[in-house]
């Protein structure tokens, strides 16, 4: 079956419901086989499940119902693009790529077609420049905020200097991997670390070189940006060589429960940022539980629900959902557009009493997003592994990115691609 026809026969599914043509269509780009399935098959679960909730319990979004037709890419950024051209005539209402590669080909073609892009917590950090823009959304944080908090948590474990310390970066060799560097260049100017960057090719099964370079440079931190694979083989090595697990920090996807398990008491104490909190003791999960898992109706085995990445898909189609009521609002019409569905995104706001109110208490940060500033804040936490109880914690309060450092950046990239593209930035 090609993309164009499976993404046909998704279109006439309308998840949970009767076989009707919906009217809000959020389609999945998703990756559930390749190096990179462990990662993909949570998060298409979790974004499926939550939409499939919504149509049981409440009737879709506004009343209206509400599809997900899904499309394989492998995480290829070639089938991906072949992915957006096959659905984007379905009447899609926002794509999440769930991939840099792709976000970054997808953005001159959304953007000449109107349709919205929310890359959430990865892609192109500078899209944050919702005046260069427009079409474009990282919030509730990109890259670079993660790489400042990673630093702050550093310097806040190194008694609030990292002067003359030593920071490796071990990175997947892609623009993914590549995101955090500019940003770690400039803040070992203002903080002092020595910065050592260490490249891991894809789908980065083989890191002995680079574990043995680690071991004889000895650094005082490892930053890790990784994905899929690499993630379960890094923290198995650094186990190996007896890295103090307290001292090696993923960004937001390379901590899950697939990334530690494998290496079992050796991940202990492993840390990661975190986009949300984890767990499954939340109101909302007893109602997927109701209306999605016990009538069949899960996207999955339903044994990813709670977990870290089945929760990540489930925040974006909140995420989603929340941006979908928004634009109903704002133009009085259930029956949304793309074009609606972006002014709905730019004027999200996601506070406590929300994800309260939908069974999500103390779930995520709050934050809210603007004409200008397409990323929001830039909060993040840390959360730590524990072997014992295989449970993620949240250690610390989600704190803020340093945009002192970070902003200059944004506006210098984001100005570059506006002069490369021929974009007037908006008047915000």
């Amino acid at each position: 079956m090609n993309l164009k026809t499976l993404a046909t026969a998704a279109m006439v599914t309308v998840m949970g419901t009767s076989p009707v043509l919906a009217d809000l269509v959020f389609p999945s780009l998703s990756y559930r086989t390749g190096p990179f399935a462990a990662g993909g098959i949570p998060f298409a679960d979790g974004y499926a499940d939550y939409f499939t909730l919504l149509n049981e319990r409440d009737g879709g979004i506004g009343g209206v119902p509400v599809q997900v037709p899904e499309c394989e890419t492998g995480y290829n950024t070639e089938k991906g693009v072949e992915c957006y051209e096959s659905t984007k005539g379905l009447g899609s209402l926002v794509y999440q790529p769930l991939s840099t590669g792709i976000t970054y080909q997808l953005i001159p073609k959304a953007s000449a077609d109107g349709i919205p892009i929310h890359s959430m917590g990865y892609g192109r950090t500078s899209a944050a420049n919702g005046k260069v823009f427009e079409w474009v959304f990282n919030y509730p944080g990109t890259y670079w905020d993660g790489a400042a908090v990673m630093v702050q948590h550093a310097k806040d474990q190194s008694g609030g200097s990292l002067e003359g310390k030593s920071i490796a970066l071990l990175y997947h060799n892609s623009a993914y991997g590549k995101e955090p560097i500019r940003t770690l260049e400039e803040l070992a100017k203002v903080e002092g670390y020595n910065l050592t960057l260490i490249a891991v090719d894809s789908p980065g099964q083989e890191q002995k070189s680079q574990w043995l370079q680690i071991r004889r440079e000895r650094p005082d931190y490892v930053f890790f940006w990784g994905w899929g694979v690499m993630n379960q083989v890094a923290v198995q090595e650094a186990a190996n060589i007896r890295f103090p697990m307290e001292n090696f920090i993923g960004v937001w996807w390379s901590g899950s429960e697939n990334d530690v398990l494998p290496a079992g008491a050796g991940a202990d104490n492993y840390k990661s940022l975190a986009m949300h909190n984890t767990g499954s003791d939340f109101p909302i999960y007893a109602d997927i539980q109701e209306y999605v898992v016990d009538k069949g109706l899960a996207a999955g085995a339903g044994d990813q629900i709670g977990t870290v990445l089945y929760s990540r898909g489930l925040y974006a189609a909140m995420l989603a959902a929340e941006a979908a009521k928004t634009a109903q609002e704002i133009h009085g019409v259930a029956d949304i557009t793309a074009a609606q569905m972006r002014d709905g995104m730019e004027a999200l706001e996601i506070t406590e009493a929300k994800m309260e109110a939908l069974g999500l208490p103390n779930f995520g940060p709050e934050f809210s997003v603007s004409c200008a500033n397409h990323s929001g804040p830039g909060l993040a936490a840390i959360q730590q592994w524990d072997a014992d109880s295989e449970t993620w914690t949240i250690i610390t309060d989600f704190m803020a990115a340093d945009r002192t450092v970070i902003q200059p950046l944004i506006e210098e990239d984001s100005k570059a691609y506006a002069d490369e593209a021929g974009i007037t930035p908006r008047d915000c």
